[in-house]
C-alpha cells in the first residue's frame, strides 16, 4: 500500500520523460504540435503518482514516529489478579478472548479492507487501509486509499499522538478536502476511536490510561485519559463476553458547528487470530435526529501483536 523508493525512481524517469517530450514538441512545433495535448495528460498522471508517492511516505513516517520504545520492551503477563478489579463482564470479556497467560500488547499493526460512504444517500466506496498502534501511550496512525471512481481515489490519514488528534483527506492525494488538527472536536474524536479499537488488541485494556465502570450485567463504561483529556464509551457484551457494541457521544464533523451525536460501532462477527479471540468485522454508524447513518463497513484482513515494524 505504502509507496517504495523503486515508486519514486519510476516517478523520476517518468517526469524527465514528460519534460523531453515537451522539448521535442517545441522543437518540431509544426510536427509534433498536437501531442502537446496527450504530453500534458501525461505530465498530470506523473504529478498524481508523485501526489500518492509523497502522502503514503508523510503517512509512513508519521507512523514509524509512534514506535519508540524502550530496547527490549518489557511486556507483563496478563493474569486473573490483574484483571480482578475490573467489572465482571469485562473480565470475562479477557478471559473469552484468551488473552489471559499472554504478553500485554504494546504495539499492533493492522490492515483492513470495507466499503465508506460520505453522505447518508451517497454510494458506498471500497478502501484499503493500514493502522498502527503505540498501546502504551494510546496512540495511532491509520492510512486509507479509497476509491471514488475507477483510477480516482481519495487519500486519507487519520491519527492520535502525543495526545492530539489530526484527520487529512486529499483528492488524488493533493487537493486537501479535509485538514483538521489538534482542536478539541478532533483529538477527543481520535481518542473515542482509539477506545472503540481495543476490541481489537484487549489486553490494552489493562492499561492505567484506561479505568472501567459497571453499567449492568454486560455493560460497562471506559474512560480514557490523556494529559488531563477524558472520553467515555460504553461497550455491551453478550453473556459469555463477546462485545456486541461500542457507543459513545461524539462531535459530528458535517454538522457547522459540530454537534454532539450517538456514534455506534457493531460487531458483525467475530474470529480467531493468533490465538486472540477478536471481532473481524463490524459497521460504523452516525445515530443522527434524522436517520441512521451507516457510513463505514470494515473487515480486519491481518494483525499483529508487539510487532513495532511498519508493513513494506
Amino acid at each position: 500500500m505504502l509507496y517504495s523508493h523503486t515508486k519514486f525512481v519510476s516517478i523520476l524517469i517518468a517526469f524527465f520523460v514528460v519534460i523531453l517530450l515537451q522539448v521535442i514538441i517545441i522543437l518540431f512545433w509544426k510536427q509534433a504540435k498536437y501531442w502537446t495535448i496527450a504530453n500534458l495528460f501525461l505530465l498530470l498522471i506523473v504529478v498524481f503518482w508523485y501526489g500518492a508517492y509523497s502522502f503514503m511516505n508523510m503517512a509512513r513516517e508519521e507512523s514509524a514516529g509512534i514506535f519508540h520504545f524502550e530496547e527490549n520492551q518489557s511486556t507483563a503477563i496478563v493474569t486473573e489478579e490483574r484483571i480482578s478489579q475490573f467489572p465482571l463482564i469485562v473480565q470475562q470479556w479477557l478471559r473469552n478472548s484468551q488473552v489471559i497467560g499472554t504478553s500485554q500488547t504494546y504495539a499492533v499493526r493492522l490492515q483492513q479492507k470495507g466499503e465508506m460512504r460520505t453522505k447518508p444517500d451517497a454510494d458506498f466506496m471500497p478502501f484499503e487501509a493500514a493502522q498502527y498502534f503505540n498501546c502504551v501511550n494510546a496512540s495511532f496512525v491509520w492510512t486509507t486509499k479509497v476509491r471514488m471512481f475507477p483510477k480516482v481515489y481519495l487519500f486519507g490519514r487519520d491519527k492520535l499522538v502525543n495526545a492530539k488528534g489530526a484527520m487529512l483527506i486529499k483528492l488524488g492525494a493533493l487537493i486537501s478536502v479535509v485538514d483538521e488538527r489538534e482542536s478539541y472536536e478532533i483529538t477527543s474524536g481520535a481518542m473515542l476511536r482509539y477506545l472503540a479499537e481495543i476490541c481489537w488488541f484487549p489486553s490494552a485494556a489493562l492499561y492505567d490510561h484506561i479505568q472501567w465502570k459497571s453499567i449492568s450485567d454486560t455493560s460497562a463504561e471506559a474512560t480514557l485519559t490523556i494529559n488531563n483529556i477524558s472520553v467515555s464509551g460504553v461497550f455491551n457484551f453478550s453473556e459469555k463476553g463477546e462485545i456486541l457494541s461500542f457507543t459513545a457521544d461524539r462531535f459530528y464533523g458535517d454538522a457547522k458547528p459540530p454537534t454532539l451525536e450517538k456514534w455506534c460501532i457493531e460487531m458483525l462477527s467475530y474470529k480467531e487470530v493468533n490465538n486472540i479471540i477478536i471481532p473481524d468485522k463490524a459497521k460504523v454508524i452516525w445515530k443522527l435526529p434524522e436517520d441512521d447513518f451507516h457510513w463505514l463497513t470494515l473487515e480486519i484482513v491481518e494483525i499483529e501483536y508487539n510487532v513495532p515494524v511498519l508493513y513494506e
